[in-house]
């Protein structure tokens, strides 16, 4: 294994790591009764204060709320890209190991998309249409910073164009700020469930990553 790839590695190790102590601190730190219907929240001060800073935006709570399908279409178009070649090439063995992988790592990203929109470590600071939901951590960014840094990554490997390469890292970093930042600012998430998501993201992605290079220096008698 080369250093860079255990590097990878550890540093994906260390912000699951990270994540995990970061929700045993929500669930613990500073909680208090200050939720929508006097549900508990953890870093109450924090939290609270943040919210009453920025309100409540529901226009950028929709618009986010619909461009988070973006990243759902970008799993679709690397499913696909996946599918062709099992269909062409006959065998999964012979589709690309960082396509697998990422298949893989789609899998794992929307299951803790889903397992934490059931496990309600704590609720949103309103209700949405009438309905108290899971919160933490916010499942919109999760799913942007889980799936589009994969976008950016891809594209460094597989678009030889430097001027495509370029406006596809652009265009996506852009829009993927716009989205944490939009989640944050429309009032629907505590900060502390935008944290959540950042941590966790950033190691499951750091973790895909380091796997594939790892593979690749492999592959390149590294």
């Amino acid at each position: 294994m080369n250093a860079k790839g255990k590097r990878g590695l550890l540093t994906g190790v260390i912000f699951i790591f990270l994540f995990a102590l970061w929700t045993a601190l929500v669930m613990t730190f500073d909680v208090q009764p200050l939720g929508v219907n006097g549900t508990d929240i953890g870093f109450a001060a924090i939290n609270t204060a943040f919210h009453s800073l920025t309100g409540v935006n529901m226009t950028l709570y929709t618009i986010t709320d619909w461009l988070g399908l973006v990243p759902v279409f970008v799993c679709l178009a690397f499913g696909g890209m996946g599918f062709c070649q099992l269909v062409k090439r006959k065998s999964l063995l012979r589709v690309d190991f960082d396509i697998i992988i990422l298949g893989v790592y789609y899998v794992i990203v929307i299951m803790c998309y889903l397992i934490f929109e059931m496990i309600p470590i704590n609720y949103r600071p309103i209700l949405i249409n009438g309905v108290m939901e899971c919160s933490y951590p916010s499942s919109t960014t999760l799913l942007v910073l889980g799936v589009m840094t994969t976008l950016i990554f891809q594209a460094k490997i597989r678009v030889k164009n430097t001027a495509i390469k370029n406006i596809i890292t652009v265009s996506t970093v852009i829009f993927t700020v716009f989205m944490v930042v939009g989640r944050l600012l429309s009032g629907v998430h505590w900060v502390t469930d935008i944290m959540g998501s950042v941590l966790l993201s950033a190691g499951l992605f750091m973790i895909y990553k380091s796997i594939v290079e790892i593979k690749a220096g492999e592959e390149d008698g590294i």
